[in-house]
């Protein structure tokens, strides 16, 4: 099957020709888009999310060969989370390529996270069965390039440090709640406060509930961490 240009172009930037080309249309396939002549790309995604995690768990005992498991693992979920994997699709303008249904075309399906991250996770899958498990380690550690050596030597995410925190001083688990929401459905914007059963409560906003939820943790954790 012969690729248009634009996908050629994305060849390019991810660094590999694709010798079975319905590899990659599958992997960029939303299920919106799908028919009976044409995958989607959730069982890609399945296979993907578990050559990456292979990829990082390899690369984080190379790198560091004294660390822990309780120092490795949330370096680890740093660089595999849905958020990592959209940010590199963005990067290499995955999403220019995507092929979504109408509806998911005109709710900024190129730009959701989600939708991102599953492609992402699509593709290295694909590049796994073109080629191998070689191939596809090359082109991850290629396309999060620094991400792997500056990942935080403690990358704990911040909602669990503060359930440790809280639960280390009695108190019952820090609770969020959703405070306000803005911008249009396709790019909402929100805003999460973060309580403590002490009282005390941090807003934070962000352009998902998840990455809103962390920085109102890690923003309570700090000003608890300052008052003690």
């Amino acid at each position: 099957m012969k690729l248009s240009s634009e996908l050629k172009a994305f060849e390019g930037r991810i660094g590999h020709h694709f010798q079975r080309s319905d590899l990659l249309l599958s992997a960029l396939t939303h299920p919106s888009m799908s028919s009976p002549a044409r995958d989607d790309n959730q069982r890609l995604e399945f296979l993907g999310d578990r050559v990456l995690g292979l990829v990082m768990a390899e690369a984080l005992l190379t790198r560091d060969q004294t660390a822990s498991e309780g120092q490795l693992a949330p370096r680890f979920n740093a660089l595999v989370r849905k958020e990592a994997c959209a940010e590199v699709a963005a990067e290499i303008s995955l999403g220019d390529v995507m092929k979504l249904g109408r509806s998911e075309m005109m709710s900024g399906g190129r730009r959701k996270t989600a939708l991102l991250g599953d492609a992402m996770e699509a593709v290295i899958a694909a590049v796994y069965l073109d080629a191998g498990f070689e191939a596809a380690r090359k082109m991850v550690l290629r396309l999060w390039g620094d991400r792997v050596d500056q990942v935080e030597q403690d990358a704990r995410d911040a909602k669990t440090a503060l359930q440790e925190w809280a639960q280390a001083r009695g108190f019952g688990p820090p609770k969020y709640v959703e405070t306000g929401r803005t911008g249009p459905d396709h790019a909402p914007v929100f805003t999460i406060a973060a309580y403590l059963e002490n009282g005390k409560t941090h807003e934070a906003t962000a352009r998902s509930k998840r990455q809103a939820e962390q920085a109102a943790a890690q923003g309570l954790l700090k000003e608890m961490e300052n008052n003690s």
